[in-house]
């Protein structure tokens, strides 16, 4: 059986023991807006009147976000294009 996109948030809010407020400010990191009672309609069983189905796009900012949160921000590591890579300053 195949785990769903609101399997995997579920799994992963459980495991890092995250918050809905938590997955707000991470999706936030990423400028995507998303609500305490939208979490909360995501982590509801299939069954329930007000389920909501996880949709790739909301998981996929989501997961970007985490790396972020976790992580920090990227820093940019190209090397500058004018400077000699070669070592032979």
């Amino acid at each position: 059986m195949a785990l769903t996109n609101n399997d995997i948030l579920k799994k992963l809010r459980v495991a890092l023991k995250l918050r809905d407020d938590d997955i707000v400010e991470i999706c936030a990191l990423v400028d995507f807006k998303v609500s305490k009672g939208e979490i909360g309609n995501f982590c509801r069983k299939e069954d329930h009147p007000k389920y909501v189905e996880l949709q790739d796009q909301i998981l996929r900012n989501f997961l970007n976000g985490l790396v972020i949160y976790k992580r920090g921000p990227r820093e940019d590591k190209r090397p500058n294009a004018n400077k000699d890579i070669s070592g032979n300053d």
